[in-house]
């Protein structure tokens, strides 16, 4: 039978005893060794990170049998992180990259605070409900509810905002079908409700498609329209089985608004001819916080009849941490309640509308740090001044030339009120031989992000096949966005300016030779030709 291994050395044990029974049941070799690796993380902890043997270590693999000092931690992230694209000249994503020490503190605190547990943060969770009351209000929610609060939440960024709208319409809509086709539980949940909504959807809405059993109606705008949708084209796609409609305050390739207004027009006439109650969501997870401070701009959210519920990124023009969304329902009854749980095993009642359950309070604490700091006059200039650079910009560009013509077409909405956006391809009717693509990985060069991409996305009321963005351009058709974050300023856009005219100029020079050396070779070709036409009549 064998010895039982020693208890852990109490405070009047010398090092020397705890060494020798260590010896006894561990071996010398293992006890030797183990000293040997305690020696060198000692050695480690006094030395930089780059003279000690942590930085001899090639990534990450699993979690290490020792840990290694805080500093040392925190320095190969820093050194991973050095490999990103720069934040600030990341031109593509609309998510803010920029924040105030003091700003930076109150993210902290929030870490630790669990807003889940509402019964044990009930302070945290009334700044959260404040919040939700602000952006009710900015968005003009006519009626509280009977408690004195607007109904909503937040949410971790827009996509769990639309999937959680998306809910409640949904069972909104089933317990109409029901009712009206005198349908139970079990045959009703059997039916698949259908969503009309632009082609130019973002991300979110593919998840709704895909997890929830939704066939969407896709209203699939023009290029010339600037790719905002023609409201009329919605008539034909609604029917019994549709749940809601879906107007885009903003879409993500261009930044132009769906005409909401319009949208509600429509759906007034469609739903009193067909005896439906099919109501809007407004997905403003880009211009929920840049259309309320914009001037002639119509009516979008909820001085709309149909409006019946609004999303909203706050870590995009919201200012707010990335990680932050925003729901706001017209009223709690036929919508929020019926994606309502009530919790009670943390010690209280907590009332949850999320997807998920635990969060931290850092997004809602940012989110009020930023509306109390900027003020809706705050927000109101920071946004004039982001949409003047963006003309600025968009102005310069629509000045270039090649060959005599526009060696840009403008795509965005220009001049009529829209997100704070430039969007443009090179000009079609140029050839060149460069294109919008060659521009992105180019302007990289100069640690500029410009995003290109495809006017085509995947159908998926087709199985997924790749379908036109557009009715007026082929799947292949491409453009490229800057977007004109609060960071962007007039210095930084002067020097991307720079940096695409020095890219153009290099093509240009490059398609000039190109066709140089075309030019001689065709002549060379065509008198090697000739002479040899001249040899054969002789």
């Amino acid at each position: 039978m064998e010895p039982e291994p020693p208890a852990k050395r109490k405070r009047g044990d010398s090092i020397r005893e705890t060494i020798r029974s260590s010896i006894k049941y561990e071996g010398k070799d293992a006890v030797i060794a183990h000293l040997q690796l305690e020696l060198e993380c000692l050695r480690d902890e006094q030395e930089t990170y780059y003279s000690s043997t942590d930085s001899a270590i090639d990534g990450f693999k699993g979690i290490p049998e020792h840990g290694f000092p805080a500093s040392h931690v925190r320095e190969r992230i820093i050194q991973s992180r050095e490999l990103d694209n720069r934040p600030r000249l990341n031109t593509s994503s609309y998510v803010n990259v920029v924040s105030e020490p003091e700003e930076r503190e109150v993210a902290l605190m929030g870490l630790e605070v669990n807003l889940a547990d509402a019964s044990v943060y009930p302070a945290s969770v009334d700044m959260h409900d404040k919040v939700v009351d602000m952006i009710a209000e900015l968005w003009n929610v006519p009626v509280r509810e009977a408690n004195g609060s607007f109904s909503g939440s937040g949410t971790v960024g827009s996509t769990e905002a639309c999937l959680l709208a998306g809910l409640a319409h949904k069972f909104r809509w089933r317990e109409w079908y029901k009712k009206k086709h005198g349908l139970t539980r079990e045959q009703v949940i059997g039916v698949v409700p259908n969503i009309v909504i632009s082609t130019c959807y973002q991300a979110a809405w593919e998840k709704l498609f895909r997890y929830f059993d939704v066939v969407p109606r896709f209203v699939i705008p023009t290029l010339k329209n600037k790719m905002r949708i023609d409201a009329s084209h919605i008539k034909d796609l609604i029917d019994e089985k549709t749940m809601a409609v879906v107007g885009i305050l903003g879409n993500h390739y261009n930044g132009a608004y769906d005409p909401i207004w319009d949208l509600d027009k429509v759906l007034s006439e469609v739903n009193q001819e067909k005896g439906l109650q099919v109501g809007i969501h407004v997905d403003g997870a880009s211009g929920g916080f840049i259309a309320p401070f914009q001037d002639d701009v119509p009516p979008f959210d909820f001085r709309l009849d149909n409006v019946l519920s609004m999303s909203a990124s706050g870590h995009k023009f919201g200012e707010s941490v990335c990680g932050t969304g925003w729901l706001v329902f017209r009223h709690r009854k036929d919508l929020a309640e019926h994606i309502s749980v009530s919790v009670t095993y943390l010690g209280g009642v907590s009332d949850s509308i999320t997807l998920n359950f635990s969060r931290p309070a850092t997004g809602a604490y940012v989110q009020l740090y930023k509306f109390l700091r900027l003020g809706k006059f705050g927000y109101k200039r920071k946004v004039a001044r982001q949409l003047a650079v963006t003309k600025s910009f968009r102005d310069q560009c629509r000045a270039m030339e090649f060959q005599g013509k526009p060696l840009f077409e403008i795509c965005d909405a220009d001049d009529v009120p829209c997100l704070p956006v430039f969007a443009a391809r090179l000009n079609p009717a140029l050839k060149l031989d460069y294109d919008d693509f060659s521009l992105q990985h180019a302007i990289s060069e100069f640690h500029w992000y410009v995003g290109a991409y495809y006017l085509s996305f995947e159908d998926f009321s087709k199985d997924g096949k790749l379908g036109p963005l557009c009715s007026d351009e082929p799947v292949k058709s491409s453009m490229f966005r800057v977007v004109f974050k609060s960071n962007l300023t007039h210095s930084l856009a002067h020097d991307l300016m720079n940096r695409l005219k020095e890219v153009l100029h290099h093509f240009r020079k490059d398609q000039v030779g190109r066709s140089m050396r075309s030019a001689i070779l065709a002549t060379y070709n065509t008198t090697k030709i000739e002479h040899a036409n001249d040899h054969k009549t002789c």
